[in-house]
């Protein structure tokens, strides 16, 4: 009871904390629009790209089909650039203002943990929910999404530099496998999950890499 207390105050006082709890700076930046989104939306299975018979041409529409994950709000608002960092469906500007902190956990003063404990937690008498997953970060600056172009992102994702120092095959397991990932399917009430299954995401993550992990045009 004690959990739920603190953390229905602190929705109270901070006017619902939204679906990620840090940012670059407290400079404000416009708001990227987000993807076109279809309710209930799904995933296609890899076997159903068989039918292009050129394997780079296969490789990148998988990658177009892994967008729909990669560009949907869960996963967007997660990976901010610049000062830009964002909550909701619509990916409207956090609420309240707060900065990434250098190992993205949040400032000393204003930490995620503030709002964001282990698991989501419903609001009391209204609608919605303070999202929650431990741990609970953004992802740094140099893994920044927001208003980079399909291709851009596909890059960025292979380039171990740019992608937390992961291989392909790491960067399967994180598709697969991470828990923090996985949130993007059980956000919470009052947010719309991610398409299709992290189990179907990483299916198609598999068959892009192994296609030659190449990068739409």
């Amino acid at each position: 009871m004690r959990h739920l207390f603190i953390f229905t105050a602190a929705a109270a006082l901070l006017t619902a904390c939204g679906d990620t709890a840090s940012t670059g700076t407290l400079e404000t930046v416009s708001t990227p629009a987000p993807r076109v989104q279809v309710s209930g939306e799904t995933l296609a299975a890899p076997a159903s790209f068989n039918a292009i018979t050129n394997e780079r041409e296969r490789s990148a529409a998988l990658f177009d089909e892994m967008f729909k994950v990669i560009g949907h709000p869960r996963c967007m608002n997660c990976h901010p650039r610049e000062g830009s960092i964002t909550q909701g469906d619509d990916m409207t500007p956090h609420q309240p203002m707060i900065v990434r902190g250098e190992d993205t956990f949040g400032a000393p003063a204003m930490e995620c943990s503030t709002c964001h404990g282990s698991e989501n937690v419903s609001y009391v008498g209204m609608e919605g929910s303070i999202p929650g997953h431990a741990p609970w970060h953004v992802a740094p600056l140099e893994m920044g999404w927001q208003g980079l172009s399909v291709r851009e992102i596909c890059e960025q994702l292979k380039d171990e530099d740019r992608n937390g120092g992961r291989t392909l095959e790491d960067l399967h397991e994180h598709n697969a496998e991470d828990g923090l990932v996985g949130w993007g399917w059980n956000p919470g009430e009052g947010r719309e999950p991610a398409p299709g299954t992290q189990a179907e995401f990483g299916a198609l993550t598999q068959a892009w890499i192994d296609t030659g992990a190449v990068c739409p045009a």
